[in-house]
């Protein structure tokens, strides 16, 4: 569809404040620490606390004290020993998020060995890649499934370092504990205390939106200097007695680090795989906060919305969304009007405690990465008494370079550097990192290393400015900026992100690099479009290709294209749009496991889209 050319001219960006700010660490261990030390100060206390909670009969939770956790790590670790697997060895561990997922982690860590996380939804050609760029010796699969996707792995590519693999959900673990039984108490101690600060925890492939995975080599320094600063930074969220629950993919390395966090902070963690389980959990859990990416927040308040309306509430709903909003804005100024607060108390009594029930009724903080979260959603949220602590940070940062803390919080930034960590922005806009949370480097990559630091500076890729006060803001990926035929840079982003905000669409993708102008490729979200097309007495059983060809949704889309086109100059703004009438997802091999769009592959396989926009061809009515 053709959109006409807004005049409102685009404000002048806000000169930056600061162009570097480094935070000096709050906790330092000595060199002789691992991550191990971190489970086993809690397994040694007397006061032996709950880490972690596996689902028991009936929807209930059975709670796994520190020592008994530790025990069985320790048992499995002596069945790894026991299998002549070496120290420093890399295990390959493939399983969806649930408890034994964690447990075959720190085990490897107790036999002195190296974790090689492997996406489930892994292909045999990319699971091939990982265990033989990272020479893995063995391999612990959840099911038959996984297992037969590493030995299909095996076979193809002739991994004959893969002499073991174990499966969960067969006996595998039991035959690893059987395995360790003779090992001797002192053997084990020995493997486990040999690694330090500086030894090698885990290599994390990252998932990548173009090209080969990098396998990235993460420290036990990484995880237990970040761990310690952050808890020491978050004493409000991360604290002995407080409880997460834990739905995104621990392959990922967000994810990951948010379970060694907790472990160090004395934080009990529950699993779940499957998230359309997620609010049953959350409502029998009772976590005190959570952590997601932007994707699941927007789908939280979409729902929200969408029930709201096809209940007949959807004045309510956005009347109560607009006051949340108005309230959190106030209250970061620091001053809320009399009247505000009235309405406020009124809507939480109508709107917000209804929705913060739904996911537990405990809930009062959540982290959020991955990707930008936006104003928006982030004022929504604290305004219902959900107070989203945006962060940023990459695998290579072993997640956090900054974050958003309770005493310290500015919605629309991801924060401050945590304790130990420090951001520098270079003359090109781009963001740079030092400290705790920066990777050693890429594993059997020097070649890299010119290219991935400068000066001791870890370049991110990533485009962004710090204020005033070091709140660092995220603008845009460096090697995402578009440059249209005009020369005009364009951050497509700022565009995508408003126009995915809306519950009708589920992707958004703005192309136009070496292009006359900027155009955009939409998809539609399945699970909204039902209730979409009934409010606007359309048929029941339209299906998405065919609402794709709708003048009434491509009026919508259009709608949102134009008012997303407000926000930036006239060159930035969007011309054309397509609605593409498949999603884009990861099994269509578009999206990455972390919900992140593989631009590469979308501009490859809709290349005749593209060309259909700009071939000069009539635009669509």
């Amino acid at each position: 569809m053709f959109l006409p050319e807004r005049m409102n001219p685009h404000p002048e960006p806000k000169e930056r404040k600061m162009q570097e700010i480094s935070i000096p660490p709050l906790v330092e261990n000595p060199p002789e620490t691992n991550i191990t030390d971190l489970l086993l100060r809690h397994a040694r206390s007397a006061a032996d606390p709950a880490l972690l909670a596996k689902p028991g009969p009936d929807g209930t939770w059975i709670d796994i004290p520190a020592s008994e956790f530790a025990a069985d790590a320790s048992a499995l670790a002596k069945g790894f020993i026991a299998s002549g697997i070496e120290p420093g060895a890399r295990i390959g561990l493939m399983a969806r998020t649930r408890y034994e997922w964690t447990l075959v982690d720190f085990a490897i860590w107790f036999a002195g060995c190296v974790t090689v996380p492997v996406y489930e939804t892994s292909s045999p050609s990319q699971v091939a890649w990982i265990l033989g760029d990272s020479h893995a010796v063995a391999a612990v699969v959840e099911a038959p499934r996984h297992e037969n996707v590493v030995r299909q792995a095996a076979h193809q590519e002739g991994l004959d370092e893969v002499a073991h693999v174990w499966q969960i959900e067969g006996n595998g673990l039991d035959a690893l504990r059987d395995a360790g039984k003779d090992v001797d108490d002192a053997v084990l101690e020995e493997r486990r205390s040999a690694a330090g600060l500086d030894s090698l925890a885990t290599i994390i492939y990252t998932s990548g939106t173009t090209g080969r995975p990098k396998g990235c080599e993460l420290t036990h320094s990484n995880f237990v200097e970040l761990s310690d600063n952050a808890a020491a930074s978050l004493p409000d969220v991360v604290f002995p007695g407080a409880a997460t629950i834990m739905f995104l993919p621990l392959a990922h390395v967000f994810a990951r680090y948010i379970s060694v966090l907790a472990v160090a902070g004395g934080v009990k963690v529950a699993h779940t795989a499957d998230v359309k389980n997620l609010l049953p959990d959350l409502q029998s859990f009772q976590p005190n906060f959570i952590l997601a990416v932007p994707r699941v927040f927007e789908k939280v308040y979409n729902s929200s919305m969408l029930k709201a309306e096809d209940g007949g509430k959807g004045k309510i709903f956005h009347a109560g969304s607009d006051v949340a909003i108005a309230f959190s804005r106030a209250e970061q100024d620091g001053k809320v009007p009399l009247g505000l607060k009235l309405k406020h108390m009124l809507f939480d009594k109508l709107l917000y405690g209804k929705i913060r029930a739904a996911m537990g009724g405990k809930v009062v903080h959540a982290v959020s990465g991955g990707a930008p979260l936006g104003e928006r959603l982030g004022h929504f949220f604290h305004g219902i008494g959900l107070t989203v602590l945006e962060g940023y940070g990459l695998t290579e940062t072993t997640a956090p370079i900054t974050v958003n803390t309770p005493t310290q919080l500015k919605i629309g930034s991801v924060g401050r550097p945590l304790p130990g960590n420090a951001v520098k922005i270079a003359q090109d806009g781009e963001i740079l990192a030092k400290g705790f949370c920066v990777m050693r480097g890429y594993y059997n990559r020097p070649d890299l290393d010119e290219e991935t630091f400068a000066d001791g500076w870890f370049r991110t890729g990533d485009i962004g400015e710090l204020d005033d006060e070091g709140f660092l803001r995220i603008t845009g990926r460096k090697k995402e900026i578009i440059i249209t035929a005009s020369g005009k840079n364009v951050i497509p982003a700022l565009l995508e992100d408003q126009i995915r905000a809306d519950p009708l669409v589920s992707q958004c993708l703005v192309v136009g690099d070496a292009r006359p102008f900027i155009a955009a490729l939409v998809t539609l979200d399945a699970e909204a479009l039902p209730g979409w097309l009934e409010r606007h007495k359309l048929p029941a059983g339209t299906t998405v290709a065919q609402a794709s060809e709708l003048p009434q949704v491509r009026d919508a889309i259009a709608a949102l294209v134009q008012k997303a086109n407000t926000t930036v100059s006239r060159a930035e703004a969007i011309k054309e749009f397509r609605i593409v009438p498949t999603d884009f997802t990861e099994d269509s091999g578009h999206l990455t496991p972390s919900l992140k769009i593989k631009r590469g592959q979308v501009l490859k396989d809709y290349e005749s889209v593209l060309e259909d926009i700009y071939s000069g061809a009539k635009p669509r009515a």
